[in-house]
């Protein structure tokens, strides 16, 4: 088995967690074996090529385990941004003072030169050039929808916006030291809407939550020209044991949520890979992902693996929210993660657990790509809960009318066009989520506020915003520094804030959620606690493929608590239509779970 379309460029993409990596390894390992030359790249600021690979992927174009046909990289959004600043700076250094040369860095240390640098890289792979070395085939193992989308809609975006800046924009300082012409960006385009040159794969497991979001993200990219769309269902789940109730229903709510995918995904060309025993970590792994599960393998394999009494015993959600809540009455807590992990889904829980126990609280999100109301439904929610989404695109119209009536009081009507011409940057909407995201912290101060973050690479770039404007503040301030508390200083104070990591017990996203407690470290911020989510190894199962992934899980949940925190819990797998209300309650008996 292959996939059925193969363009000299490739586009996997999909909600976090769906396993567009290791379809996209898969893919370049198999036409690589095939003779075909391919070159990876992925574009997620949280890229993980490295391990699934098995092989040190940096910026630089890197050889594969000795294939000369298989090479990859990565785009790094900082280094590139770390790289457009110098050439930014570099003709200033022998001109401007020392004091000014440090200002025009910190303009550029913003999320939104950041963006804007990663898809220059990103550009010249497209686009190609005289340097460039040849390849049959580039495949792009891209970020999480909302990156995605956001990377695609630029070159539009930027070509207006540096046609009528000819001179440059403040946050991302002069256009020359765009490596990328506005002609290249529209030969990028170009290629990307040619049904010949590109395909797209919408990856999504065979869950509401995935299938919605691969629907939401093809109609997005198909009407910015990329209609050459397949559908690719990764880890569909086919029970080895009619007796096991966990696998039996895993299995029904797979099929029941691909009955009811959307009616375009339906109409789509589709493939269906199955559910491994195993991650998909390493060529060996990968070169099986095109071939058929050999069944009788896998079940003498699980013969003499993991009893019940093997199972992992970890606290659950109830002894979180009773330890949060036991030390402070009101304070900030927020999930934190790779995407796809459930930060949505246990923020929500988090918040309704808390609520019930009688504190006001607030619930909201700095995702760009999530639905909170999805996760929520029809459930019926304690009068003490507040909801809210901290939407981008509404934060960036209304900071747009709030700074024009400010600023626009004396100008005539061209002074007002051009400056909102200025303020439809893609940097103003940078400031806009970052102003709401502080408004978010300070209500902390007198009840719960839980805030669900976006995907790591998201928060990162959020949390250097929230530097910035904490130096920002001070320099400006005439307040004693002694007394004053930016929403930085407020992150740091872990009376004050309560930050969750929260992954799945897998190799790759455990590995993402200790490079985002390093990170988070280095900046002074010390995660509360580590949460384990959707643990086979904390239910009870039988089914043999289901027993070697549990098994699989076990030492790696045992090298967190070892290595990684002090406290760590877990959450069983509980079937997604009932997820929130299984979580918010007080039972996790996977029989009455399941049935």
């Amino acid at each position: 088995m292959m996939l059925p379309e193969i363009t000299p460029y490739i586009f996997f993409t999909g909600k976090g967690g769906v396993g567009k990596t290791s379809l996209a390894c898969a893919t370049a390992v198999k036409l690589a074996d095939e003779g075909q030359t391919v070159l990876l790249i992925s574009t997620d600021p949280a890229s993980n090529l490295k391990e699934v690979l098995e092989t040190d992927v940096t910026e630089k174009i890197t050889q594969i385990n000795g294939n000369p046909n298989l090479h990859a990289v990565n785009i790094d959004p900082e280094q590139s941004a770390e790289k457009y600043r110098n050439r930014v700076i570099s003709p200033m250094q022998d001109i401007l003072p020392e004091h000014e040369i440090e200002r025009i860095r910190e303009e550029l240390s913003g999320a939104c030169t950041t963006e804007i640098a990663a898809f220059d890289e990103f550009a010249r792979y497209v686009a190609g050039g005289e340097d460039e070395t040849p390849y049959d085939v580039v495949i792009f193992d891209t970020a999480p929808t909302g990156h995605t989308l956001r990377l695609l809609e630029l070159p539009a975006v930027w070509s207006d916006f540096i046609e009528s800046n000819p001179d440059g924009a403040s946050c991302i300082g002069p256009s020359s030291a765009l490596q990328t012409s506005q002609e290249r960006y529209q030969k990028v385009v170009s290629r990307l809407q040619d049904k010949n040159e590109t395909t797209i794969y919408l990856v999504t497991r065979p869950d509401g939550s995935a299938l919605r979001e691969a629907d939401r993200s093809g109609k997005e990219l198909k009407e910015m020209g990329l209609a050459n769309q397949l559908l690719l269902i990764n880890g569909y789940f086919e029970p080895l044991q009619d007796t096991d109730m966990v696998a039996q229903r895993m299995q029904e709510m797979a099929n029941k949520a691909l009955e009811q995918m959307p009616e375009r995904l339906k109409e789509m060309k589709k493939i269906l890979f199955p559910l491994r025993p195993y991650n998909l970590l390493g060529i060996d792994r990968l070169r099986k992902v095109f071939e058929p599960l050999d069944k009788n393998e896998i079940k003498e394999k699980s013969s003499t693996i993991l009893t019940n009494d093997q199972l992992s015993h970890f606290p659950d959600l109830d002894q979180l929210t009773d330890e949060i809540a036991a030390e402070k009455e009101y304070g900030l807590i927020m999930t934190m993660g790779k995407g796809g992990v459930g930060k949505t889904t246990i923020a929500a829980a988090i918040a309704i657990k808390l609520a019930k126990k009688g504190y006001p609280v607030y619930l909201t999100t700095t995702d760009p790509a999530a639905h909170l109301l999805d996760h929520i439904g029809n459930m019926e929610l304690p009068a003490n809960l507040d909801i809210n989404r901290i939407d981008p695109h509404a934060e960036k119209a209304a900071y747009i009318e709030k700074v024009l009536k400010k600023r626009g009081k004396d100008k005539n009507e061209e002074e007002l066009k051009l400056l909102r011409e200025d303020l439809e940057s893609p940097c103003t909407e940078e400031v806009a989520v970052f102003q709401a995201f502080s408004r978010a912290i300070h209500q902390a101060k007198r009840k719960f506020v839980v805030v669900d973050t976006a995907p790591t690479g998201h928060t990162l770039l959020l949390l250097d915003t929230t530097g910035s404007y904490h130096k920002e503040v001070l320099r400006n301030s005439a307040m004693d520094s002694n007394k004053l508390k930016t929403p930085y200083m407020l992150l740091q104070d872990s009376e004050y804030s309560k930050l969750l990591i929260v992954t799945v017990p897998e190799t790759t996203p455990i590995t993402e959620a200790t490079k985002l407690q390093d990170d988070l470290r280095r900046s002074g911020i010390e995660p509360y606690a580590w949460i384990a989510n959707q643990s086979i190894s904390s239910t009870p199962i039988s089914d043999p493929l289901l027993k070697q992934r549990a098994a699989e899980e076990i030492p790696l949940l045992q090298k967190v608590e070892n290595e990684h925190s002090d406290k760590l819990y877990s959450i069983p797998w509980i079937a997604e239509e009932r997820i929130l209300e299984s979580m918010a309650g007080t039972i996790y008996d996977t029989a009455e779970i399941s049935s």
